[in-house]
């Protein structure tokens, strides 16, 4: 078994705790979703960073919020490059998977659709039914 890396990140409209834990909701849930048989007890570590005008919570808080109590999880603040997108929330999953790199689906919403605009599966159309 490998180590693989799962990629995602999504902004919010401004900086409150309601807008970050919601929105790294949907996107660890997505994550979720757009990888079969992902499940907490296989990743080994969570990295999430936010942008320097995000300071109202700790996307963390949200993962832990869905039950991920046992994976290690870090959070970060960005690089403040000019011109970067702001609001940004971003997140390197680490997972204990056999699948190859090639079949990990990377996640990118609203705004940060453009940070990645080549993975077809930054626009994922997933429905609540869907997500875990």
């Amino acid at each position: 078994m490998s180590m693989r890396g799962i990629r995602g990140a999504t902004t919010i409209e401004s900086d409150t705790s309601a807008n970050v834990l919601s929105a790294t909701r949907e996107l660890l849930e997505t994550m979720l979703t757009a990888n079969p048989g992902l499940e907490p007890a296989d990743i080994g570590s969570a990295i999430f960073t936010v942008t320097e005008d995000i300071c109202s919570a700790f996307p963390a808080r949200a993962a832990r919020d869905l039950g991920w109590a046992g994976v290690p999880m870090l959070d970060a603040r960005e690089i403040p490059v000019p011109g970067s997108l702001p609001l940004c929330i971003r997140v390197l999953l680490q997972w204990n998977t056999a699948r190859e790199q090639s079949e990990i689906s990377h996640i990118y919403l609203r705004g940060a659709c453009a940070l990645r605009p080549d993975l077809e599966l930054s626009t994922l159309d997933i429905t609540e039914d869907e997500k875990r």
